[in-house]
């Protein structure tokens, strides 16, 4: 997913999700389908942190990036021990996306998805308003009526996006477009 920032068309990356060890290093959740490529040693990241942060506003360069058990953990230049990655913790991760390079596989940009027929079993159930970014996941705000859906943005529940056929493909649980009746009540009264 990508976000227009400044004038600037960035890609979200990465989320730093805690301290690793003693020297600084942080475990990364990877929004990326080419880590090799992203956290090469040199990259700079812009942060998404709240403005109370001491990182608010700043950028961070990889100093290196490795896995570790399984995991993606990046050192980052002038983050040298644990108190300071501590600070990072929950910082999201964007990088500038140059308008000719291509497109990573499942990662759009804000503008190509507001504006898309919302599709749910061949009918069209509303139009993406906007798309709010958030740590966990993404949210498509779904104009539907007079309502405002959020639907997550994942796979399980957005199983395509077609930019050229200006649709996108909802599979949503049953309530998130529509009330579900109430359950019946038992014998006795109460509901089961």
């Amino acid at each position: 997913m990508a976000k227009p920032r400044a004038g600037k068309t960035q890609l979200r990356v990465g989320r730093l999700l805690k301290a690793h060890g003693l020297k600084g290093a942080l475990k990364v959740e990877l929004y990326t389908d080419d880590p090799d490529r992203r956290f090469v040693p040199g990259a700079s990241f812009t942060l998404q942190v709240p403005e109370g942060s001491k990182w608010h506003g700043k950028h961070v360069t990889v100093r290196e990036f490795k896995w570790m058990n399984g995991h993606p953990v990046v050192f980052l230049e002038g983050v040298e021990d644990r108190t300071e990655a501590e600070t990072l913790v929950r910082a999201i991760l964007w990088v500038d996306q140059d308008q000719d390079e291509p497109a990573e596989a499942d990662a759009w940009y804000d503008h190509e998805l507001v504006g898309l027929d919302v599709v749910r079993d061949g009918s069209v159930v509303g139009k993406v308003a906007r798309v709010d970014h958030f740590p966990a996941q993404d949210l498509l705000i779904v104009k539907a009526g007079e309502r405002e859906v959020m639907v997550p943005f994942v796979s399980a529940i957005v199983p395509e996006v077609d930019i050229e056929g200006g649709r996108i493909v909802v599979t949503p649980p049953p309530g998130l477009f529509e009330d579900l009746p109430d359950e019946p009540a038992d014998e006795d009264g109460a509901e089961s």
